[in-house]
């Protein structure tokens, strides 16, 4: 294959796992087709299988994807916070702050993989490669909310205590999820980011997170 073909193959393959990333976290992965997966990447479903193995393939690619979005996250100070502890304190804050705010709540398309795919992951048999691609993601993210908490010198910085931590952000956006529309959901997403961020108001990513994209 031409070098500008393989090129033009491999971006195509890329636009279709992440058309498909958004698509699995809005509707579930037993909800996505592939027709609907490649018509999203702007692609007729009738070259799929020059990219992928099979429709579980791409769903599995795609529950990656999805996570590595969300670490990305964690990789951007916000602006103002560039160096030494306070980058990692901004850093951290800011993305405890958007992971559990109503943009995220009202956008899983864009959203965390965690809350998104833990119930298809769940039902998926031992060996699925979306059950393998779910348990790999999540140990990519509990390890890099491990250095956040470490850099930021936080009390968060052991795997006992970010297992905790991520287990209660993951229940609380499924949960205000659940009940969007109702007032409770904005009062889960507020109880839990207070007690994730603590009581000092001039932690940096503290102000404002109704409006902080997820």
């Amino acid at each position: 294959m031409p070098r500008a073909s393989r090129a033009e193959a491999e971006r195509h393959r890329e636009q279709v796992i992440a058309a498909t990333a958004k698509l699995v976290r809005t509707h579930g992965a037993d909800k996505v087709s592939v027709p609907q997966a490649m018509a999203a990447a702007g692609l007729t479903h009738g070259g799929f299988y020059r990219h992928f193995a099979s429709k579980d393939d791409l769903i599995a690619q795609a529950c990656s994807a999805a996570f590595a979005e969300r670490l990305a996250d964690m990789e951007e100070p916000p602006e103002g916070e560039d160096t030494g502890e306070d980058r990692g304190r901004g850093v951290r804050a800011a993305f405890l702050a958007a992971y559990l705010s109503a943009p995220h709540r009202d956008n899983p398309g864009l959203g965390c993989a965690a809350a998104a795919l833990a119930v298809d992951a769940a039902r998926a048999e031992p060996g699925d490669p979306l059950k393998r691609a779910f348990g790999e993601g999540l140990r990519k993210l509990i390890d890099a909310m491990e250095r956040s908490a470490r850099k930021s010198g936080g009390t968060a910085a052991d795997e006992e205590s970010v297992l905790v931590e991520l287990s209660t952000m993951v229940g609380a956006l499924v949960l205000a999820r659940a009940c969007a529309g109702d007032d409770l959901s904005d009062r889960i997403l507020t109880a839990v980011r207070d007690h994730v961020l603590g009581d000092d108001e001039h932690t940096p990513g503290r102000q404002d997170t109704s409006e902080t994209a997820g």
